[in-house]
């Protein structure tokens, strides 16, 4: 389910990148015209720090000198490489809106012209001030028993984008990929971890203080006195504390089996009978429904005996909080400094808020990124440039197969599951084959709120309908200017957006081992998702199925169990250190990307004549250029702040560990840079999973 409350969306499962999208221009508090973004260098010699030891810390080799010379911008918590393209992709996409908003030709871009004209007018917004939300509170006022409760939420999470208690979706069987269900998850809290709520070192209980006082400035704001206030949000804490206690870890939720539980809706009656389910079910879009999979039991649970346990006007501050702060980010400005204070400034690190064109193109892009990507793709993805990354695909599915056959610690039973798996892979690039249809989704010019609103209730309902429907394969999960990639379990498929098929990832111009070393290594990353900890669960058809014999899974769980302890000990900022569970599968990505880009380069070099291993450009050699080439996409600087909440949050490693946990386990890094064994990134036993 589709809500609008955050700035930014910061994960996407299976992905390659995670951050937020960033500038490095100065914070415009104006709606002025932005500043076309330099060009984009690929392979940057001047990034790299020869002071620095490549066999002690390769990272900081390849961007020591980016990292001197980037410090982050202040409307930013992190910089790196990925928010240099998104800020130019963004760049471009606000050239299309501002077109489309000012001139509009088709229309296509008359509708999404006018969503971004709605949003980028912060005047109008200004002078409604709480206004557009006084609907939706007066709704969550007019609550007088808590058998009710079930056709509210149905109306606050359908038609006024307000995600309460848990959300509701449409998703692939684990056990048939072919038929779609419903599911029920937790959800509910609005700090980013259960642990937020949870853990009572000083930090955490500060934190919970600050949330606490962002709440009762919230709700004073609406208009309540501070005794009033200070009582709402008292009972927010209390409910959202309730409910981080009953929700699943992220690592639980990593495993396929933990959140998977297909019920009967008579079962979810009974599980969670404080709950009108069926009047819940009825206000949503979704067709009948009869079973449906309850993804974490236990919440729903802890959710009844919050519902049974709090009063009603405790259950209403709840409501009007999220109703609220879900709104909060586009409404007047004084509730979006106070959003931003709390959310960016505090919990991230972020100095200064984003110029408003950044944060409504980006808006515009999340609520009909199908509709501008149509126009952006016919002017920033050439045909050429798709024909090229499906060679580099293939080049890439040629490498991982020899890699399988190749792996002393399968059995050649397993092996042929693998290869099997491989060989069905479905991959989609740049942009969709059939673009979504927008004719149904209604956009009024001067109605920001309502247009968010409404097109939250155009993506549920276009979810929701999926329900009993067949899968459609080609379907995409990001929009085309999107600087990211993914694998899909369920579809055993992996996915390209055009946005991050440019520079510093993929240049023609460039020699082999500088693309195998930044697009090829991403390339590699995805399709090694199929394979790791999660993606291993799935068959070739998308179905949790073990395809393993035991003595292949143990071997496998070894390995993997290696890669969990080295990743548990690195430290990203003071007192902080990673969760190697946590981060397990992109970890086991970008080790086995890393590896299987490599033998595809060989392959090419080989091809090239045998001279082409030893051929240096600019000083290094096609295989020091490809790791430096590597290296340099994960160059990023990040708050102690940002820091601190994607340790907890985030299941990719920060990009200093993306490099140097990753080279120090591949021997032929070693052999580049005539590093001897017992050196920090050529240690005595790396771990080796792909």
């Amino acid at each position: 389910m589709k809500f609008f409350r955050f700035a930014s969306v910061l994960f996407f499962c299976g992905g390659i990148a995670l951050g937020q999208t960033s500038s490095p221009q100065p914070s415009q508090a104006s709606n002025a015209a932005p500043v076309p973004p330099k060009p984009i260098q690929m392979f940057d010699l001047s990034a790299i720090d020869k002071s620095v030891d490549p066999c002690v810390d390769f990272y900081n080799f390849a961007c020591g000198n980016w990292r001197k010379n980037n410090p982050i911008p202040a409307d930013q918590s992190r910089w790196g490489r990925f928010n240099e393209l998104r800020e130019r992709d963004r760049y471009l996409l606000w050239v299309d809106l501002n077109r489309a908003a000012n001139d509009p030709k088709t229309s296509l871009q008359h509708k999404y012209g006018d969503f971004y004209a709605a949003c980028i007018n912060s005047s109008l917004a200004d002078q409604l001030g709480e206004k557009p939300v006084q609907p939706v509170l007066a709704a969550i006022d007019a609550l007088s028993d808590k058998k009710d409760l079930g056709a509210l939420i149905a109306r606050l999470q359908v038609d006024d984008a307000t995600g309460a208690f848990f959300r509701f979706d449409s998703e692939q069987d684990q056990k048939d990929s072919q038929k779609q269900i419903g599911a029920v998850f937790q959800g509910g809290l609005s700090l980013p971890d259960r642990d937020y709520y949870i853990l009572d070192d000083e930090r955490m209980t500060k934190i919970r203080k600050q949330y606490k006082d962002y709440a009762v400035a919230l709700f004073k704001l609406a208009g309540d006195s501070d005794d009033k206030a200070a009582a709402a949000a008292d009972s927010v804490l209390a409910i959202e504390t309730a409910l981080a206690k009953g929700s699943m870890p992220r690592v639980d939720l990593r495993d396929p089996a933990k959140r998977y539980h297909l019920l009967a809706v008579s079962d979810l009656n009974t599980l969670a009978p404080a709950f009108d389910w069926n009047a819940y079910l009825a206000g949503t879009p979704a067709p009948a429904i009869h079973e449906l999979n309850i993804g974490t039991p236990d919440f729903f649970k802890t959710m009844n005996e919050v519902i049974q346990s709090q009063s009603l006007d405790s259950i209403k501050s709840y409501l009007r909080f999220h109703a609220l702060n879900s709104a909060a980010p586009w409404l007047s400005q004084p509730f979006v400094d106070l959003n931003f204070e709390f959310f960016q400034k505090t919990l991230q690190g972020q100095q200064e808020q984003e110029a408003r064109w950044k944060r409504c193109t980006s808006l515009t892009d999340r609520a009909m990124g199908e509709a501008v990507g149509q126009d952006w793709v016919k002017e920033n993805f050439p045909p050429e440039a798709k024909a090229n990354m499906e060679k580099l695909v293939a080049a890439l599915e040629k490498a991982l197969n020899e890699d399988i056959q190749s792996l002393p610690w399968m059995t050649p039973e397993t092996k042929k599951q693998a290869e099997a798996k491989l060989a069905a892979f479905r991959q989609n690039i740049g942009y969709p084959e059939k673009w979504r249809d927008y004719s149904k989704f209604e956009v009024k010019r001067d109605d920001l709120i309502g247009n968010i609103e409404r097109s939250n209730a155009f993506e549920l309902d276009w979810d929701l309908k999926k329900i009993g429907k067949p899968v459609d394969e080609k379907e995409w999960g990001m929009t085309p200017p999107t600087v990211n990639a993914y694998y899909r379990a369920s579809n055993n498929d992996i996915n390209f957006p055009a946005g991050i098929l440019q520079p510093p990832f993929f240049d023609n111009s460039k020699d082999p081992a500088v693309n195998f070393g930044a697009i090829g290594v991403v390339i590699g990353h995805e399709m090694t998702h199929g394979f790791d900890d999660q993606g291993s669960k799935f068959d070739a058809q998308g179905n949790v199925r073990n395809w393993w014999t035991p003595a292949d899974r143990a071997a496998f769980d070894e390995r993997t169990d290696c890669e969990v302890k080295e990743y548990d000990s690195f430290e990203p900022v003071s007192g902080q250190k990673l969760n190697g569970k946590l981060t397990l599968g992109e970890n086991t990505a970008d080790n086995g990307g890393l590896r299987i880009a490599y033998q595809a380069l060989m392959s090419v070099l080989t091809k090239e004549g045998s001279n082409a291993e030893t051929q240096k450009i600019d000083g290094y050699t096609p295989v020091q250029r490809y790791f430096i080439s590597f290296a340099q996409i994960w160059c990023e600087n990040r708050t102690d702040q940002y820091s601190r909440v994607s340790a907890r949050t985030d299941p990719h490693s920060p990009g200093e560990f993306r490099v140097n946990g990753v080279v120090q386990n591949f021997d032929e890094f070693g052999k580049a840079f005539g590093c001897h064994k017992g050196q920090p990134m050529t240690p005595e036993r790396p771990c080796v999973v792909w």
